[in-house]
């Protein structure tokens, strides 16, 4: 019993599973059928529309072609033929041909020429020459006494060297200062006192004569105490 009614249950299914595709089956061909007739109304409402074309624009007449203006072609020139700036060849060095040296030429000098005798010798002299020397005591020809007043005032005080020129007659003619004393006053005043008051035994030759000559001292100015 119980099989019976199990196989009836398939029976079933298989049953509905068939009416229910044919029920697609049907629905599927009246939903195209229903389609096709919609779409060949809407073709057969169509008219038919006349499109007329637009009439073709007239276009203006080109404008005449511009005259060139007459150009000549410029004459054809000959292009300067190529130059040839080569390097000028390096100069040709020649080295001289240098002689041989000629031979030394022996040359004997000639004999020395002979010396003359020497001449003779003077003959001594008959007077011892001399200086010349002071007259008196040379202390006295410059003195304090004699002391420059802007000197003394200044308290300056220095040594003056001097030279003097003798002449024939014991008299001095020229003063020279050899030693500045840093005073030109006291340079002076020297001179001045030896010019006017030395006196000399003139120096004499060794003939025994008098001659010129000269005769050289000093004199140290110092501020009395």
């Amino acid at each position: 019993m119980a099989y019976a009614d199990q196989q009836m249950s398939g029976n079933k299914i298989v049953a509905i599973v068939i009416v229910a595709l044919i029920h697609i089956a049907l629905g599927y061909a009246l939903v195209t059928g229903l389609a096709y007739s919609a779409v060949k109304k809407a073709i057969e409402r169509v008219t038919t529309v006349d499109i007329k074309e637009p009439e073709p624009e007239k276009k203006p007449p080109p404008p005449p072609p511009e005259k060139q203006p007459d150009t000549t072609p410029p004459p054809v020139v000959a292009p300067p033929p190529p130059i040839n700036i080569a390097p000028a060849p390096p100069p040709i060095q020649t080295q001289p041909t240098i002689p041989p040296p000629a031979p030394p030429v022996l040359r004997v000098p000639p004999p020395a020429p002979v010396a003359p005798p020497p001449p003779p010798a003077p003959p001594p002299p008959k007077f011892q020459p001399k200086p010349p020397s002071p007259r008196g005591n040379p202390g006295s020809w410059a003195n304090s006494n004699d002391y420059p007043s802007r000197a003394l005032r200044e308290e300056r005080e220095g040594t003056t060297g001097f030279t003097v020129q003798v002449d024939a007659n014991g008299r001095v003619s020229s003063c020279t200062v050899t030693r500045s004393s840093g005073s030109s006053d006291l340079d002076n005043t020297t001179c001045s006192l030896i010019t006017r008051r030395a006196r000399f035994k003139p120096a004499t030759d060794g003939n025994g004569d008098a001659v010129a000559s000269s005769w050289s001292s000093s004199v140290r100015w110092e501020i009395p105490k």
